[in-house]
């Protein structure tokens, strides 16, 4: 179904948001900004996804006009602590060891920026991991692709493949991008 939204400006170089942007059928381009991910240490981890999402969004502000910002930010978090990308493969070891034989929980903040107004929001997955051995953890990181991911994984690589039990909630949010959320949001911006 084709839908005259205005256009769209995705700000993120994720290529899985892009992907899944494009699996929408929605017509966007790609404007990045580097924005500091710095947040007051008082947030919860949603208040984090959120705060960072509508930073971003907010470094748009003065230069857009008749079209529609999508800024994201997506968070690992066990028992609230919040996970981040890894530092280097020892530190992607310890995450994923963490998040071994456990539920976690996927929050991505979402902004739309339009007309000078954040429309925002959070979604959050939950993710159950079995248990890992170290030899398929070591396996995984020798792939080099946990170290650009929140938690050190994407559920649609082999960790994800091979490792998830069960997921309450939207998969695609546990990529990056909520996607139902996200179009349903939009529609309600035209």
């Amino acid at each position: 179904m084709s839908v005259n939204f205005p256009p769209l400006i995705l700000a993120s170089k994720s290529p899985r948001r892009q992907e899944l942007m494009k699996l929408l059928g929605l017509d966007f381009r790609i404007v990045l900004k580097e924005v500091e991910e710095s947040y007051p240490e008082s947030l919860s981890p949603a208040e984090v996804a959120l705060y960072i999402a509508e930073k971003k969004a907010k470094a748009f502000d003065e230069e857009i006009s008749n079209e529609i910002v999508i800024t994201a930010d997506t968070l690992v978090c066990v028992e609230g602590q919040i996970l981040g990308k890894p530092e280097n493969e020892a530190h992607a070891f310890e995450i994923l060891s963490q998040l071994s034989g456990r539920k976690h929980e996927v929050m991505t903040g979402v902004c739309l920026l339009k007309d000078h107004q954040l429309h925002s929001f959070v979604e959050t997955s939950e993710v159950y991991f079995k248990n890992f051995t170290a030899e398929q953890i070591n396996y995984y990181i020798s792939t080099g692709q946990p170290m650009d991911k929140a938690g050190a994984y994407g559920i649609q690589e082999w960790i994800g493949l091979v490792g998830i039990e069960r997921i309450n909630g939207s998969y695609t949010n546990v990529v990056g991008l909520p996607t139902h959320r996200l179009y349903e949001e939009l529609l309600k911006l035209i």
